[in-house]
């Protein structure tokens, strides 16, 4: 976790204020055979294998809350891969692809968690202002209210939306910076979730 956070400072990614983004890219967070270093991280942390699997590159564990003020850790999630977003209901970005994650939620429940990570600074975004959007858009994915500023803060947020894919064994494989596709969102769940034969 020392060595995400120290990576995440290093980048000089921590900011006050998140900005919205509009791309679709996907990075990978393992380092490549030629130790090139993935785009936008500052270098890789992650270690591989001689097969390129990721080990020991943990997802730092933050505390959120649900709306009605249960405490939920990422950690608690553990044993099945993770779509970890983070949004804002005033970010355009994060409203164009709000349609995609609750679809491919819906298509992946049970077999892979999604984390609606909402950045709830209590100004420009309130639990009510959030809940008033999920519910006049009918979005069923799961969303978590990141009241004390704990998964911004521990993920180095300076952007949203901004999307990590967690395996199952809690390691952080790769992200996306800025609004995902469908077809992106799905490359991004094959590199965490492989479908049982």
């Amino acid at each position: 976790m020392k060595r995400i956070i120290t990576l995440l400072l290093a980048a000089g990614l921590l900011i006050s204020l998140p900005s919205c983004v509009d791309a679709d890219p996907i990075v990978t967070l393992a380092p490549s055979e030629s130790n090139t270093e993935p785009a936008g991280t500052g270098g890789s942390e992650a270690d591989t294998s001689g097969e390129g699997e990721i080990k020991d590159n943990p997802a730092p564990d933050f505390t959120v809350y649900t709306a009605d003020g249960k405490a939920v850790k990422l950690s608690d999630m553990k044993g099945k891969p993770v779509v970890l977003n983070f949004w804002a209901s005033w970010c355009p970005p994060c409203k164009a692809e709000m349609p995609d994650f609750d679809k491919v939620c819906k298509e992946y429940d049970g077999r892979v968690t999604f984390m609606m990570v909402n950045l709830t600074d209590g100004k420009n975004e309130t639990v009510e202002s959030a809940r008033n959007f999920i519910h006049m858009m009918e979005y069923s994915f799961p969303v978590y209210y990141d009241t004390k500023m704990d998964a911004t803060n521990k993920y180095g947020i300076q952007s949203i939306p901004t999307t990590y894919f967690i395996d199952a064994e809690g390691n952080l494989v790769a992200y996306g910076s800025g609004a995902l596709s469908e077809d992106a969102l799905r490359r991004g769940i094959t590199m965490i979730y492989v479908e049982a034969e």
